[in-house]
């Protein structure tokens, strides 16, 4: 048995970057050369437990709060948990670490030339969802995704040594593209925090009130409203899709399971006629292949 209270950094640290596993698309895929995999995982296990911050989703217990060197009395304070891991963000560039997966991030950032911008930018996005939960139009939306999605696509062509301005450009697209469409595989959930990422001036458009996302299934409103935030992010992938070509080898296979990720999920948002109140729509693995197949076609 554990003492109560006894930090395991090591159990703390794995059950972060298991999550891995559920997302849309695959984080750091056997096929990458090993010491992208190692960069890519330090990475998610940054962007992970950030979310997890921001969103009140940590282990029970306190683990992290303790590693990051909060009091008990606050621990439940997303805000300062924030600050303090920005705090320890710091310390990656500039000392030792305390978190395990910030200690493990260390040597990525160091051997990639990572800069804190992107990595600043996360947090940021995460204390902004302390702050607003509710997005009037589609422009701030794209604000908010610049903070919260698009630096995952400049790390990852910064830690495969692949950055230029028009990467950047399509990597962003891309991200926020992926962005949209996770809001809206989790309306009902965000709902559940109080969080609403349909901008507000299209519910207005399409007649949708905050009590319809509450219901068990969406009413022809809602699907209304889906559909049209669906073929945003689908032309945005779009957009973004060149990126794959740009890259080659095993490079581009990764890049196209991004966005084959996102077609897939747009396949099974439409599968589901549009009504995410359920619960999300997800592809199947098939699906997802099939997905890839097109992307590195150059077709979608």
């Amino acid at each position: 048995m554990t003492e109560t209270g006894t930090t395991r950094p090591g159990a703390t640290e794995r059950g972060t970057l298991d999550k891995a596993a559920a997302e849309n698309f695959p984080v750091a895929p056997f096929f990458l050369p090993k010491d992208w995999r190692a960069d890519l995982m330090a990475v998610y296990g940054f962007a992970r437990l950030v979310d997890d911050i921001g969103d009140g989703d940590l282990a029970p217990g306190g683990a992290d709060a303790r590693l990051l060197g909060v009091p008990p009395e606050e621990s439940e304070d997303r805000l300062v948990l924030l600050d303090a891991f920005e705090a320890d963000l710091d310390r990656v560039f500039s000392a030792e670490p305390r978190h395990p997966l910030l200690r493990r991030l260390q040597p990525t950032v160091r051997r990639r030339s990572l800069t804190p911008e992107p990595f600043l930018g996360l947090i940021a996005a995460n204390r902004q969802d302390q702050l607003v939960t509710r997005y009037e139009t589609y422009d701030d939306l794209l604000a908010y995704c610049e903070l919260s999605a698009n630096p995952v696509g400049r790390l990852v062509l910064a830690v495969t040594g692949t950055s230029t301005p028009e990467r950047i450009r399509l990597s962003d697209a891309i991200c926020t593209a992926l962005q949209i469409v996770e809001h809206l595989q989790d309306v009902a959930e965000d709902l559940g925090r109080d969080r609403i990422y349909l901008p507000a001036a299209d519910m207005k458009r399409f007649h949708v009130q905050e009590a319809d996302l509450a219901a068990k299934t969406a009413g022809a409103s809602v699907r209304a409203l889906v559909a049209y935030e669906a073929q945003r992010a689908h032309e945005l992938l779009n957009e973004g899709a060149p990126l794959v070509g740009s890259v080659h080898g095993r490079l581009r296979l990764l890049l196209a399971g991004f966005v084959a990720g996102g077609r897939a999920a747009l396949r099974a948002i439409a599968a589901a006629e549009h009504d995410v109140l359920p619960g999300p729509p997800k592809p199947g693995k098939l699906r997802l292949l099939r997905e890839v197949g097109v992307t590195l076609r150059g077709e979608g």
